[in-house]
C-alpha cells in the first residue's frame, strides 16, 4: 500500500452512532419522553463516540423497568439508560422504610455464650458445640468458635443458644 492510499485510509470520517437518534428510540421505546415519569431520566451523553451500528436492540434491564439497555452486536457495544420510576412502583413497604430510621436489633446470641450449632434436612442432623466470637440477633450472621476448627465458623442466630450454618436455615 502507497503512503497515500494509508494517508486517505487514515483521513476518511469514522461513522458514529447518532446520540440524537438513540435517544429518540430510547423515548419510542418506553413509551413517555425523557424527564417524564417512566421516561429515560436523562439523555445519553453526546459525548459518547459509539461506532455506528446497522442495527440496535433495545430491551429492559430486568421486569422492574428501571433502565432501558441499548446494544449492538457488531461492532460490540452496549449502554444502560435509566428510567423514571413511578411512584406507584414503590412498594408501601419500600417507602416506609426509607422513611423509618434503622432500628437495631437486640441480639439473641452475644459474645462468649455457649452455642449448639445445627444443620441438616429431612433423615438427618448435626450439631456442634461453640462458643460465641460475636454478637447477633434472630437471622444475623456470627463467628463461633468450636473445637478442632483452627478457625471460627460462620453461623446465623436462631435463638438464644442456637445457630445454624448458613444454607440450613
Amino acid at each position: 500500500m502507497t503512503p497515500l492510499l494509508i494517508l486517505a485510509a487514515l483521513a476518511a470520517p469514522m461513522a458514529f452512532q447518532d446520540i440524537d437518534a438513540l435517544d429518540r428510540a430510547v423515548a419510542a421505546f418506553a413509551g413517555k419522553s425523557q424527564g417524564a415519569e417512566g421516561g429515560p431520566r436523562t439523555p445519553i451523553d453526546s459525548r459518547l463516540r459509539l461506532k455506528a451500528c446497522p442495527m440496535v436492540s433495545l430491551s429492559w434491564r430486568t421486569d422492574a423497568h428501571d433502565a432501558i439497555v441499548v446494544a449492538c452486536t457488531g461492532p460490540e457495544w452496549r449502554l444502560f439508560v435509566p428510567v423514571i420510576r413511578p411512584a406507584s412502583a414503590t412498594t408501601p413497604a419500600v417507602a416506609i422504610a426509607r422513611a423509618a430510621p434503622p432500628v437495631k436489633a437486640e441480639p439473641v446470641i452475644r459474645r462468649g455464650d455457649p452455642v449448639v450449632v445445627e444443620a441438616g434436612s429431612d433423615g438427618f442432623a448435626i450439631t456442634r458445640e461453640g462458643v460465641a466470637v460475636g454478637e447477633a440477633p434472630a437471622g444475623g450472621r456470627l463467628l463461633i468458635r468450636v473445637d478442632g476448627a483452627a478457625q471460627p465458623i460462620q453461623g446465623i442466630a436462631v435463638s438464644a443458644g442456637r445457630a445454624t450454618l448458613p444454607g440450613w436455615e
